[in-house]
């Protein structure tokens, strides 16, 4: 199994401990030249505004968890969906998460922005299959 490189991974979950582990399995597969860990979605916003005001290189890839206190998921990615639309195309959205709530899967969907939804963890082979899909 060859794992792709690319730039940056941002890793977006209030959880410590996933982000920890996410975080490993990216850089011990060697996934990312970047690992950017936001513990909060307004965290994750503010640093994406600021990538795009500054003309910086944006992540490539982020994981975004659903359930986080104050922004949730859903409404990172309603926020996500007001920046520049250039961007979209740059940036692989995927929603990692512990619900395997149908609905949660059909609204992911519905919206358009997600390009996966996959429940944690992120293993190896979940980060192979996902680089592969969008980085060939």
């Amino acid at each position: 199994m060859m794992i792709r490189q690319v730039n940056c991974i941002m890793l977006v979950d209030d959880n410590k401990v996933d982000n920890f582990f996410h975080e490993r399995v990216i850089r011990k597969n060697n996934a990312a030249k970047h690992v950017v860990v936001k513990e909060s979605a307004e965290e994750a916003l503010e640093y994406l505004k600021r990538k795009e005001e500054n003309g910086d290189k944006h992540p490539d890839l982020i994981f975004l968890d659903i359930n986080m206190p104050g922004m949730n998921g859903w409404e990172f990615l309603e926020e996500y969906g007001k920046l520049d639309k250039n961007l979209h195309c740059r940036m692989i959205v995927v929603m990692l998460t512990t619900s395997e709530n149908p609905d949660d899967m059909d609204k992911a969907k519905s919206l358009g922005v997600l390009s996966a939804f996959k429940t944690k963890p992120l293993t190896i082979m979940m980060l192979d299959e996902i680089l592969e899909n969008y980085f060939d």
